[in-house]
């Protein structure tokens, strides 16, 4: 199974242009790796590793993006619950579910749902400069509406916070490849 989720990260071109075989397999290994320490479950780190891999490969959001965000999130528990009503390993909300058309305590939905989610995001704030990424994964977590109102990051202390473990987890992954 490993070999094919490889194969369909290569075919859809996710990775840098020019990126080899050699370097998609290290990319599942370091994120996989990611997820055990977190998981400690093998078997389940595998399934959300692949999910990530096929997730990133139909929305085309970056896979280190999308561990990042999930580690923040659930710290790859798929049994976790937030306060506000957020659910399993991507954290969707009941609402945000019913708007991207999933199952929030399905497995595999939970992820394609965060991933289409983030996507959205990506491309609604891709024109806002060199931040956009950063607003994307900002609105992840206070909504679009916030990060409009306040035109980027809003002044919320759990949102700034969010911005900035999400970025230390995707920095924790980039320097796992060097």
């Amino acid at each position: 199974m490993k070999k094919i989720i490889l194969a369909m990260i290569i075919c859809f071109g996710i990775f840098i242009s020019g990126a080899k075989s050699s370097e998609a397999s290290e990319l599942y290994d370091v994120i996989y790796q990611n997820i055990l320490y977190c998981n400690g479950d093998a078997t389940e780190s595998q399934r959300i590793t692949e999910a990530i891999f096929y997730a990133s490969a139909k929305c085309e959001v970056d896979p280190i993006l999308i561990t990042s965000v999930m580690e923040a999130e659930s710290n790859f528990h798929f049994d976790s619950y937030s306060k506000a009503g957020a659910i399993g390993l991507m954290q969707i909300m009941p609402e945000t579910a019913q708007e991207v058309g999933i199952n929030p305590y399905d497995f595999f939905e939970n992820i394609l749902g965060g991933v289409i989610y983030l996507g959205e995001q990506i491309k609604k704030f891709s024109s806002w400069g060199e931040y956009g990424i950063t607003y994307a994964v900002a609105a992840y977590n206070a909504g679009p509406g916030a990060v409009e109102k306040f035109g980027g990051v809003p002044n919320y202390t759990e949102t700034q916070n969010y911005v900035v473990t999400v970025a230390k987890n995707y920095n924790k992954i980039l320097k796992m490849l060097s």
